[in-house]
């Protein structure tokens, strides 16, 4: 399974900051924030995790 994750970022994702594929805990950490009283002032937001994907640089 990390082999096939790792496989499928390094071809499709190239530019991934942490260059893997992001654990079932850390999405599960992101979901726990976003449902608790620390997100509060986040609003509107597209919360990503994606491993930092930089497609372009402006």
């Amino acid at each position: 399974m990390k082999e096939t994750a790792a496989d499928f970022v390094q071809e499709n994702r190239p530019s991934s900051i942490i260059q893997r594929a992001a654990s079932v805990e850390e999405v599960a950490n992101l979901v726990v924030y976003a449902a608790s009283l620390q997100a509060s002032a986040t609003t509107g937001a597209a919360l990503r995790v994606d491993g930092g994907v930089v497609e372009t640089i402006v």
